[in-house]
């Protein structure tokens, strides 16, 4: 009798201990299994989270659309410019060059004269209308 109940410990306890090691595995272990079951889902959340950062991030897909706008907003500008530098240059050259044109702004600006001139400024009628009427138009009977 003895060894019948020596064998049934023998076969019994291992099994208990199997038991026993199965129920209050490591955390590692408990780790280990719950990321093999949501590996999917942490790679989609990466993924998504990746993609979030492309868009919107500081050098996301947004930003380098408003960098590009506000590059594009600025060459005109230079164009702009340029253009303004190139018809003030013009008018330096014709300063610089055509007498005429400098006794027109003498004139106009300055109000200045040759000497033996007179100058009669006419000021421009205050009103509604302060142009004549013109010839054509028919005059009142």
């Amino acid at each position: 009798m003895d060894r019948k109940v020596a064998q049934k410990k023998r076969t019994v306890r291992p099994v208990l201990e199997q038991d026993v090691r199965e129920k209050h595995s490591g955390f590692g272990d408990q780790m280990g299994e719950f990321l093999r079951q949501n590996m999917n889902w942490f790679l989609v959340a990466g993924f998504l989270l990746l993609l979030l950062q492309d868009i919107f991030g500081t050098h996301g897909v947004l930003a380098m659309r408003r960098t590009q706008m506000r590059a594009h907003a600025v060459q005109k500008e230079i164009e702009r410019l340029n253009e303004e530098n190139k018809k003030l240059q013009n008018r330096v050259d014709h300063l610089k060059s055509d007498p005429a044109t400098l006794e027109g702004i003498a004139r106009d600006e300055m109000h200045l004269k040759r000497p033996g001139e007179y100058v009669f400024p006419i000021q421009p009628k205050t009103g509604a209308n302060s142009t004549p009427p013109s010839p054509a138009a028919p005059s009142n009977p």
